[in-house]
């Protein structure tokens, strides 16, 4: 039997019934892997950022999602008010930061 069947499949080559147990196992593991080193992680830098832009005020440095740092000039529901450079000006979904404050640890 070749390598990637006995891998891929985990059963024994007489085919008895505990391929099907071991595969389950072996997804279980992979789910497991998956939330502890990917989606808990995410979720968790996610709420930080949510929570960061929530107590965002007026002088705050920004950065968004495309990149642009900015000061915070002015604050709305949905959106923010930057100023990118000296008298210039643009305004940002909130959902598009993605860091308050980026020098201050």
């Amino acid at each position: 039997m070749s390598f990637l069947n006995v891998f891929f499949l985990m059963g024994s080559p007489d085919g008895g019934g505990d391929g099907a147990i071991i595969n389950l196992l072996f997804l279980g593991a992979l789910f497991f892997v998956f939330y502890f080193f990917i989606i808990r992680p995410q979720s968790k830098r996610q709420k930080e950022i949510q929570n960061k832009v929530s107590e965002m005020k007026r002088g705050d440095k920004v950065v968004t999602s495309g990149g642009m740092f900015g000061i915070v000039n002015s604050i709305e529901e949905e959106t923010v008010l930057l100023e990118i450079d000296s008298g210039v000006k643009a305004r940002f979904q909130k959902s598009s930061i993605t860091d308050v404050n980026p020098n201050k640890k």
